[in-house]
């Protein structure tokens, strides 16, 4: 099984990826590009379509408890809505600081999808650049509403 290093564009950003198959190995936002190609579905949803990514398998283990809890806290978080550091710190029985670390060391991003996490008072942080976690937010809510109103006109094409 061949592991594949391709990106793809996000606005001013691309969006590295390690793969194989069905699984992702290392997500990663740079300036610059990397040939090759990225999962079509991950193309798909960095296009701004609702997509489901949670058939990825992670390709790396968590660096321990708690964080594998806080993990899969994180990947529930529906397409679209958001949760605060302390409502998947109270449902992984941890603290929201400890939240804070586990996603600073996601390697997973979009597929632990991290940026759904914001801080009570604001956006919160994302590396490398906070303004990737409100464009990935922004992407989200847009595409939910264009579903939205396609479904109430009745316009599922």
């Amino acid at each position: 099984m061949e592991v594949i290093d391709g990106s793809a564009r996000f606005g001013l950003w691309y969006v590295h990826i390690r793969w194989s198959d069905t699984t992702i190995y290392r997500v990663r936002f740079s300036r610059f590009p990397e040939a090759g190609p990225v999962p079509a579905p991950i193309a798909r949803y960095l296009s701004g379509r609702e997509v489901d990514l949670s058939g990825f398998t992670c390709g790396v283990s968590p660096p321990g408890e708690p964080y594998a809890r806080i993990y899969r806290e994180v990947q529930q978080i529906p397409y679209g809505e958001t949760s605060t550091y302390s409502e998947i710190a109270e449902r992984a029985g941890t603290h929201a600081r400890v939240v804070g670390q586990a996603l600073s060391r996601n390697l997973l991003p979009l597929i632990i999808p991290c940026h759904r996490v914001v801080s009570r008072s604001g956006i919160g942080g994302f590396t490398p650049d906070p303004t990737i976690k409100e464009d990935l937010l922004a992407m989200e809510r847009r595409s939910k509403r264009r579903r939205r109103k396609k479904t109430e006109t009745g316009d599922e094409s």
